[in-house]
């Protein structure tokens, strides 16, 4: 006798509000084709924030081919990084955050995702908000407080409808930004770009390799903040090999060839740009085509923020906190416009805070959930119960990743804090994020055949579809 696998309740609808939360995804819900990775990425990163970051190239004195060199590094590790996350996704069917109780534990996880995903993640949404909310406002000459407030609304809106309607909309959005972003790239050459040479007497120079590694540290920061997310967007898809192999390559290409692009772009301009305001320098780069420019700035904002605050919302849900995703969905984005009001100014030097102190939590993070996947045995689909299963309290991934974020703390280098050997040797550049991930995998590796830190003997594992209901809307 055979049997029909069950309709799906939610499919590949799009205006049909997304039933699931942090559930795994059974394979009669599994939709998609793998090429909407790169649509979802491409457009993601197509965000003004990341030519900023190219104009610090000439304050640290690096010479063009040397400030190239370091962004194709920085966006080749970080897009290979998304690259392989984001396979897991398609494997196992759940959200990257939930995958990491396999190596941490059900209840040890909970520190790096409210870190992480929740504190992060609202941190990130408002800077998106403000940079929004300032194009948008620049261009109607509507006060910041409305602009931002209508921008927020649209994220919300669209983040509670969830996976379909976010796949579709940066799909839409792909098309429509990225003449936008051509006709930027082509204006701000041709008004003022240009190649430089190395310039030891720049006013940021900490020496040519120092420099050189924070430089193309912080686009490699900008992907490895993605990181924690990259399973949720390609969860739903049919878990076959071909599929995994094209979600990697989908996934990959598309966060590299924004953040090369763009990057490059704010090396060639940045030696005479003369604001690192964002809307000024905007100004600058398009001269009298700002209004569009403008247009591509608010846009681009809804296209990160769909995801920092779908991705925050199964943040909540992974802490277990009693919220269904659509609640999540309304806190966050309450919090974040709040703090959006109380952070307008200042809001370049707040992006590279958050771009530092992501990474250096997030790269162990990484980590190990690689390593497990690869090594620990977590890619195999019988085992997704376990990360279900609350007896396992704590494991030895915590340690690795803890342990990884303390031994980073000595060479941390931010205007939030600089460790004390950032301090003595400043030259050396911002080595935190190798040296987390470095530790964590050397603690992983002395740990992960030992047993569980903690498993209670007395707990009940609950069934693998029951821990969030689906059948309740944005649960």
């Amino acid at each position: 006798m055979t049997h029909d696998a069950p309709a799906p309740v939610y499919g590949s609808a799009v205006t049909k509000v997304e039933p699931f939360g942090v559930d795994h995804i059974p394979d009669n819900e599994r939709h998609g084709k793998p090429s909407s990775q790169f649509f979802v990425w491409f457009a993601a990163g197509l965000n003004f924030p990341i030519i900023l970051l190219g104009f610090s190239a000439a304050w640290f004195g690096l010479s063009f081919t040397a400030a190239v060199a370091a962004i194709v590094l920085g966006a080749a590790l970080g897009s290979l990084l998304m690259a392989v996350m984001s396979r897991m996704g398609v494997r196992l069917g759940v959200p990257q955050q939930i995958q990491a109780r396999g190596p941490l534990g059900f209840f040890g996880n909970f520190l790096p995702v409210a870190y992480i995903n929740v504190f992060a993640g609202i941190g990130w949404a408002s800077v998106t908000v403000i940079l929004g909310g300032k194009a948008f406002a620049e261009l109607t000459h509507l006060p910041f407080w409305l602009c931002a407030l209508a921008l927020t609304a649209v994220e919300l809106v669209v983040s509670v409808y969830g996976y379909n309607m976010i796949n579709y909309l940066q799909r839409v959005l792909t098309y429509v930004l990225t003449p936008l972003f051509v006709m930027i790239t082509v204006v701000a050459v041709v008004r003022g770009g240009g190649t430089f040479g190395a310039d030891p007497h720049a006013k940021g120079y900490i020496g040519g390799t120092g420099g050189w590694i924070t430089f193309g540290g912080w686009f490699l920061s900008f992907l490895v903040a993605w990181a924690p997310f990259a399973s949720d967007y390609s969860r739903y898809l049919p878990d076959s090999p071909q599929v995994v192999k094209r979600t990697a390559w989908y996934t990959g290409l598309g966060n590299f060839v924004t953040i090369c692009w763009l990057g490059i772009l704010g090396v060639l301009v940045g030696s005479s740009a003369t604001s690192t305001d964002s809307i000024t320098a905007l100004h600058e780069l398009a001269g009298p085509f700002a209004v569009p420019a403008l247009i591509a700035i608010t846009l681009s904002a809804l296209a990160q923020n769909f995801l920092n605050v779908y991705g925050g919302a199964i943040s909540v849900q992974t802490l277990k906190v009693p919220v269904s995703r659509t609640q999540a969905v309304v806190v966050i984005c309450l919090l974040a416009y709040a703090i959006s009001l109380w952070g307008e100014s200042g809001t370049e030097d707040k992006f590279k805070v958050f771009l530092n102190l992501t990474a250096y939590f997030i790269a162990p993070f990484a980590a190990v959930l690689l390593l497990d996947y690869h090594l620990g045995g977590r890619s195999d689909p019988a085992r997704i119960a376990e990360l279900y299963d609350r007896s396992r309290v704590l494991g030895w991934g915590f340690v690795a990743w803890a342990g990884g974020v303390l031994a980073s703390v000595p060479f941390w280098q931010s205007s939030f804090y600089t460790g004390p050997f950032s301090a003595a040797y400043p030259g050396a550049g911002d080595l935190s994020m190798f040296v987390a991930s470095g530790a964590s995998v050397v603690l992983y590796l002395l740990t992960y055949r030992l047993r569980p830190l903690w498993v209670r003997e007395d707990a009940t594992a609950p069934a693998l579809s029951t821990e969030e209901p689906a059948v309740v809307a944005g649960s």
